[in-house]
């Protein structure tokens, strides 16, 4: 299927050169270039790629030969880094970059594993703002990541549905991977309706991956509960679908989106470099002051 992309540029900021900007869906992705990632961005710059985060929810950066360590530099721009207890680095002397690898997938998941929709680190107190994912290894074909709009999954709900969920909390349960390193953590549950703290939307924040289910209802009906909301997290509408190529590179807010690794690529090591941006917001739903007639 052919794609014609709307291209945009953004103004000059302090002195730099404009920024090109794709859009690539209505509401979800933008390709980002004009740029070169090797080198020291300025406040300006990384304010403007802040800005452009929250507006697209994952931006892409592709022919970017960069190595780690600039990998870390570039991701220390926009806060502190988290250490992630269960994957393992390619470098262990930069502990920040995980490596991402399709056989510690198949190792969790069996050797069919299909993708989860998830968000990364949902199972922590204080959920990570978001991750910079490098390509490292690529199979010629295949391996593609989808990311859904979750604030947009959020507002397509009927407005039954809306009301149903919107003070419930699910939980997040990573315990399982946790207990396998030794990293002694309680399972929590965060609400199912998050407020974004930076632009103040609500969406989704549930994690396919880790166990959901609703606190205080029956296990069946919870069980319905979540298997209604990822047919909708599912629905292409909501969604931007990335295909890798050497030297790309995503950068998306765990806050605002899910996202589905595709493994559809056989048992080729595919093998990815992952920074976690560490925030200090605690997942909770901003309740709205209704209008005074």
């Amino acid at each position: 299927m052919s794609v014609v992309l709307a291209q945009s540029s953004r103004q000059p900021v302090s002195g730099t050169r404009s920024l090109q900007v794709t859009r690539l869906e209505p509401t979800i992705g933008a390709e980002i270039s004009g740029i070169d990632l090797s080198q020291p961005i300025t406040p300006a710059r990384r304010d403007e790629l802040r800005a452009l985060l929250l507006e697209h929810k994952v931006i892409f950066f592709r022919d970017q030969p960069i190595d780690t360590a600039q990998q870390i530099a570039f991701a220390q721009q926009f806060g502190e880094l988290y250490e992630h207890p269960t994957t393992q680095q390619n470098d262990t002397s930069k502990p920040h970059a995980h490596l991402i690898q399709a056989q510690d997938a198949r190792k969790l998941y069996g050797p069919r594993t299909s993708g989860r929709w998830h968000t990364d680190t949902s199972w922590l107190l204080q959920p990570t703002l978001g991750a910079i994912l490098r390509a490292v290894d690529l199979p010629e074909i295949g391996g593609d990541t989808l990311w859904t709009d979750t604030a947009a999954v959020y507002q397509g709900l009927p407005d039954d549905l809306r009301e149903e969920i919107d003070s419930l909390y699910v939980v997040h349960d990573f315990k399982k991977s946790l207990d396998q390193v030794g990293f002694d953590y309680p399972i929590l549950a965060h609400p199912l309706v998050r407020t974004h703290p930076e632009n103040g939307v609500d969406s989704l924040f549930i994690n396919f991956s880790q166990n959901p289910s609703v606190i205080g209802w029956e296990p069946e009906r919870s069980k319905q509960l979540v298997a209604r909301l990822l047919l909708e997290v599912s629905k292409p509408e909501y969604q931007v679908r990335f295909k890798w190529s050497k030297n790309a590179i995503a950068f998306w807010d765990n806050r605002s989106t899910l996202h589905y690794p595709v493994y559809n690529y056989g048992d080729y090591p595919r093998r990815m470099e992952r920074v976690l941006i560490g925030y200090n917001d605690i997942p909770h739903r901003v309740r709205k002051s209704q209008p005074t007639a």
